[in-house]
């Protein structure tokens, strides 16, 4: 009776204090090695990713070796140029792969290439995006490219914002399950923002697949929404 009066005997327990939330740490890219050795011979050896697509890559600042661990860092750049996303992924062929987007990367700024003309290519993984432009290498450097480091689509909606003049989208995912119906799921939206938007499907599960087991183009398929 006397808890139900509120003059519980004893002594009274403070309510728990709400549990803090640390903030996000800032974005920093991972330090450089000295060279790109290890790099180099992962995406070439095993791979098998063309040394020019490397290099391209390389010398624009938007692929390094870090010091600590020999990872790939695939970078993205914002409006001005400044590194905000960073996607590692590791160099060392024992064991499960590791890859993970740096803490602190903003996912609209994802490993991209941005040409002239108003073609838009579309992958889940940086590597991917290599293999693609190692099979298919002929004036590549004329249209955009962008790796969503995932299947969210915000580096697709920044990049079109950004270039009003890519108006077709393809969007290569990978043939499986995930990345299909992350595929459809991004058509629609595009479609309905106005975009000609179509399907690429590698032969195998990736186009790193296709490119390790030798396919050319007279392999992917194209499913398209809307003529492009």
């Amino acid at each position: 009776m006397e808890l139900l009066l509120g003059k519980e005997l004893g002594e009274a327990y403070p309510a728990a204090e709400p549990k803090r939330e640390e903030p996000p740490k800032p974005f920093a890219l991972p330090p450089p090695h000295t060279d790109m050795r290890r790099v180099y011979a992962y995406l070439m050896k095993q791979r098998h990713i063309s040394r020019e697509v490397v290099t391209h890559f390389a010398r624009a600042g938007l692929l390094y070796e870090d010091a600590q661990y020999h990872n790939c860092v695939f970078v993205g750049m914002d409006e001005q140029g400044v590194p905000r996303h960073a996607h590692k992924r590791s160099t060392n062929s024992q064991g499960k792969s590791f890859k993970v987007n740096v803490e602190g990367s903003r996912p609209q700024y994802s490993f991209h290439h941005v040409g002239q003309d108003g073609l838009l290519y579309v992958f889940e993984a940086p590597i991917d995006l290599l293999s693609f432009l190692t099979l298919y290498p002929e004036g590549w450097q004329e249209h955009s490219y962008v790796a969503l480091c995932g299947t969210g689509g915000q580096a697709i909606h920044w990049i079109l914002e950004q270039n009003t003049r890519l108006r077709d989208v393809v969007l290569c995912l990978d043939h499986d399950e995930p990345g299909q119906t992350a595929a459809k799921r991004l058509q629609e939206e595009l479609q309905g923002a106005g975009y000609h938007s179509g399907i690429l499907l590698p032969v195998h599960k990736d186009w790193n697949d296709d490119l390790v087991q030798g396919q050319t183009m007279a392999g992917p398929a194209m499913t398209m929404g809307q003529s492009m």
